[in-house]
């Protein structure tokens, strides 16, 4: 649970502000939204190895060889 504690002479806006920075670091609307239906264990583990597979074309793309120049011989 987040909380803070606003002192009497902070600006309210600025304790608002920092309010959601906690929020969003602890990861609190995240977990909301991913919590907020029903999702079958078959379908989140597809979606895991999906993010993998992506995970891994990505690295393999970035990581790959060195575009081979064609050369005029």
């Amino acid at each position: 649970m987040a909380s803070i504690t606003v002192e009497s002479n902070e600006n309210l806006e600025k304790a608002i502000k920092r309010f959601k920075r906690m929020v969003e670091k602890e990861g609190i609307i995240r977990e909301y939204k991913k919590r907020e239906y029903y999702e079958k264990p078959s379908t989140i583990l597809n979606r895991k190895n999906k993010a993998i597979q992506r995970k891994l074309l990505k690295k393999n793309h970035s990581s790959g060889r060195p575009h081979e120049s064609k050369s005029s011989y």
